[in-house]
């Protein structure tokens, strides 16, 4: 048997620990650093505990390389091989057998378990790794593991595993212990090469790699966005660095080549390793001593105002540039160029934003609607999916029939057990009765991956499919095109389908987009041959050039989500003869700001494309009103006075909520959502008694927001709003200066003359003593002269240096010698 102990890695000096607090705890979290050994050891360590009972563990991964080559380690310990006691399941893979006792899973596999089984009998314990990533999947299933656990499994054990996450947050939710490993990590020098221009991070960074390789020794990783990035980088330092090996690596990439960029070089020459995120955790890529960190990742945006999700490049999170640099310092003593200042580095978040706070929730609320729940806030969770992004959702599943009255239908039933999204699947499910699985099958799996083709093949899907038909019916290998037809090929064996190579009718192809994206039916705008309006309002175009520019009517499949003018990135032509059971007479009632406000007609549509109207005589005065409430869900930013004052009101109410949480001050009925995004998408509850006679955008504009929102606290939290974040404060001088406070909760900023705060002894704090302001003290022509959030030094010592310069700027202003016994004043007071 093989003996964890045995293994010289910092994880085992808590192995006891751990066994420990399993036996008498239902939940532990486990914090140990890159490298520590905690998602290889500690579950073999756990096989032969008394709890587990012959019982099986699940771990959850959220990579899916992460996944294979932990359970191929595992094995590699036991000696055997993957799929005898460790296993693995990956989205289309799976390599475990009738012994496996260890199970470690991905993307949404373990999501999946508990709908089939949510009990998880059989299994004893569910591990969360990597639990710092916060994938959407890693919340949803730590949510139903939660709750089967307090309802029908209260000996199931759930073990929340991570190098870095916001402990007090996570202990706080969970209610559980903490085990910490101080792991061995070598010391790391970190080397700020100072801000870089975003559009030129291949450039710059080859500079870098190209420094680094010179004055260090052993193997690069470098941090790149995507892999676009990736691949201009690598063509940038194949001539500068001759006798290196150049390995990309992320998650597109085919598993050989993955492995490579992992294992050290055959030939030993020295390895620059062009990585995306997925290299932060989990792997160990042996060799490593140097690590380049761009600072930006790329991750995936759902916009709440369009309904769909875009891919961008964002700056990462202190937690994760620690992750990154710690890369360096696995193996021994290494360094981290990061490619920005210690000042940018001073101003990162601290942890990484929770992909559920901004993802598409379709298939969250379609997961939870299966099983039985109707109201998310009924489960635990360590961050609540946002309302409006959650109502956003539950639309989209009653507009595919998935959802009626907010419950599962039976066809949402159908559309749940298919593997990918709830549009695809009902995409696929449709084709189904219209015997086109085979071209549905094709549609999803270039859906859900890379443009094979890219943009110069324009933007017709169906170019796609032609090249995917010719790669099967030829039994080419490689490529993007190999991934693809993986996919395809296993959504046609749940249909009992064989491959269909031939020729095909395009409009078919559009026929199935409109069933997964009806709002993105397009129509050619009059005078505008390559603009399109789309059934959701939305205009977007195609290239002048491009194959599909003068088509009547498209079915838009990728877009991207850009204020205005959006880009088309694929679609196909649909014949109008297919559209005639979309075409419905309504009796329209809507917003157009253009157009001057509500406009009420009787029209032939589909969605916002109007193919008929007339004038409608004494409309709904309740429809109106849905009809205004719709319209700032969509624009309201734009529509009502969104002024410096509102955002200081929501800024409050977020600071304030953010302090109670981090104390554990928070009351039991919550703190209110005023984040923008949420009070336009739910403004029916504190905006629309205010809306019942508005018809005009200028009625609109006239609506106090700040007066709005404050009523719409209740009393005790506007008592407690003004207590812990006042907007104003009083100074010596008698003034009453605005505090302004800042979105993320930090010390909000007081704004003052000089002489306005003669006297001041103490910097004044807000949050009941907790949060001192940051002072701005200004010259007498408002100009900032100083920082400080310590007032008494800065009296005491660095005034008179200040004072030097305000005397020789403003020589007929007054400036004491001793601030503290001056007095305060609000004009201007002349020297004696």
């Amino acid at each position: 048997m093989f003996d964890p102990t045995s293994v010289d890695l910092p994880i085992v000096e808590i192995l006891d620990e751990v066994k420990s607090h399993l036996e008498t705890d239902a939940t532990l979290i486990v914090h140990a650093p890159p490298g520590a050994g905690k998602s290889t050891l500690l579950p073999l360590a756990l096989l032969e505990e008394d709890w587990l009972k012959d019982q099986k563990i699940i771990m959850l991964e959220p990579r899916r390389l992460a996944a294979k080559s932990i359970a191929m380690r595992m094995s590699e310990l036991l000696g055997e091989k993957v799929g005898e006691t460790i296993g693995y399941r990956i989205r289309f893979e799976t390599n475990v057998s009738d012994k496996t006792q260890i199970e470690v899973v991905t993307e949404g596999i373990l999501t999946r378990m508990l709908h089939g089984d949510n009990s998880l009998e059989g299994v004893g314990l569910v591990i969360f790794d990597e639990f710092h990533e916060r994938s959407i999947h890693a919340d949803v299933a730590l949510a139903l593991c939660r709750e089967s656990q307090q309802v029908l499994r209260p000996d199931l054990k759930i073990l929340v595993m991570s190098a870095t996450l916001n402990m007090p947050q996570l202990i706080q939710s969970l209610k559980a212990p903490v085990v910490q490993s101080e792991g061995r990590q070598y010391p790391v020098e970190i080397i700020y090469v100072g801000d870089q221009d975003q559009f030129l991070i291949p450039e710059m960074t080859a500079n870098t790699i190209v420094k680094a390789s010179k004055a260090h020794d052993g193997d690069i990783l470098v941090f790149l966005p995507g892999q676009g990035e990736i691949n201009k980088c690598a063509d940038l330092i194949k001539p500068k660095l001759r006798g290196f090996a150049i390995h990309p690596l992320y998650g597109q990439l085919p598993y050989n080549r993955q492995k490579a960029a992992i294992l050290p070089d055959r030939d030993g020459r020295r390895k620059v390793v062009l990585a995306t995120n997925i290299a932060e955790t989990s792997l160990t890529i042996e060799g490593v001593k140097i690590v380049v960190d761009t600072g930006f990742g790329r991750t995936m945006k759902w916009d709440p105002k369009s309904g769909l999700s875009r891919l961008e490049t964002v700056q990462i999170s202190k937690d994760s540039a620690d992750q990154r640099a710690g890369r360096a310092g696995r193996l021994s003593p290494g360094v981290c160029y990061r490619m920005w200042s210690k000042a940018t580095d001073g101003r990162l978040q601290e942890h990484r934003t929770p992909e559920i706070l901004e993802s598409d929730l379709s298939g969250l609320a379609l997961d939870l609607a299966s099983w039985g729940v109707i109201d998310p806030q009924s489960l635990t969770w360590l961050s609540p999916p946002p309302r409006g992004a959650w109502q956003a959702a539950v639309q989209t599943l009653h507009e595919l029939g998935a959802l009626e009255n907010g419950r599962i239908t039976e066809h949402g039933k159908a559309v749940h057990r298919l593997p990918c999204h709830p549009r695809l699947a009902h995409m696929m499910l449709m084709a189904e009765e219209e015997d086109l699985v085979q071209l549905a099958a094709d549609v999803a799996a270039l859906l859900e991956e890379r443009d094979p083709l890219g943009k110069e093949a324009g933007i017709d899907i169906n170019n796609r499919i032609e090249a995917l038909r010719t790669h099967r019916r030829e039994n080419r290998k490689g490529g993007r095109f190999d991934r693809i037809e993986k996919i395809a090929q296993s959504y046609r064996q749940l249909f009992d389908a064989e491959a269909d190579n031939d020729h095909f009718d395009p409009y078919e192809t559009g026929l199935l987009i409109t069933h997964a994206f009806p709002e993105r039916i397009a129509h050619n705008r009059p005078g505008n041959n390559a603009q399109f309006k789309l059934a959701n309002g939305r205009i977007a175009m195609a290239g002048h050039r491009d194959d599909l520019a003068h088509e009547q009517w498209l079915a838009i499949a990728n877009l991207d989500a850009r204020d205005g003018m959006g880009k088309i990135f694929l679609a196909a032509p649909l014949n109008p003869k297919d559209l005639a059971p979309r075409v419905k007479e309504v009796e329209v009632i809507e917003w157009d700001t253009e157009d001057g406000g509500l406009n009420a007609s009787k029209d032939l549509r589909i969605g916002s494309i109007v193919l008929k109207s007339v004038p409608l005589p004494d409309p709904d005065p309740s429809r109106l009103k849905e009809a205004v409430i719709n319209a700032i869900k969509k624009e309201g930013k734009t529509l009502l006075d969104w002024n410096e004052d509102v955002e200081q009101l929501q800024n409050r109410v977020k600071s304030v909520s953010k302090w109670l949480s981090a104390d554990n001050r928070l009351p039991s009925q919550g703190w209110p959502d005023y984040s923008t995004d949420t009070l336009l998408m739910t403004n029916e509850e504190w905006l629309g008694p205010y809306l019942n006679d508005v018809k005009k955008p200028h009625e609109l504009k006239k609506i106090n927001l700040v007066e709005v929102l404050t009523h719409a606290m209740d009393y005790e939290q506007q008592k407690a709003l003004n207590r812990l974040a006042p907007a104003r404060m009083e100074v010596p001088s008698g003034s009453n200066i605005q505090i302004m406070y800042r979105d993320n909760g930090e010390a909000p900023v007081l704004a003052a003359r000089i002489q306005e705060l003669f006297g001041m002894a103490e910097t004044p704090t807000v949050n009941e003593g907790k949060v001192p302001l940051l002072i701005h003290l200004l010259s007498p022509g408002f100009k900032p002269v100083q920082v400080t959030s310590d007032l008494k030094n800065f009296w005491n010592e660095t005034y008179f240096e200040v004072r030097k310069d305000l005397k020789g700027r403003y020589p007929k202003h007054h400036w004491p010698d001793d601030p503290w016994t001056a007095e305060a004043v609000r004009g201007v007071q002349r020297k004696n």
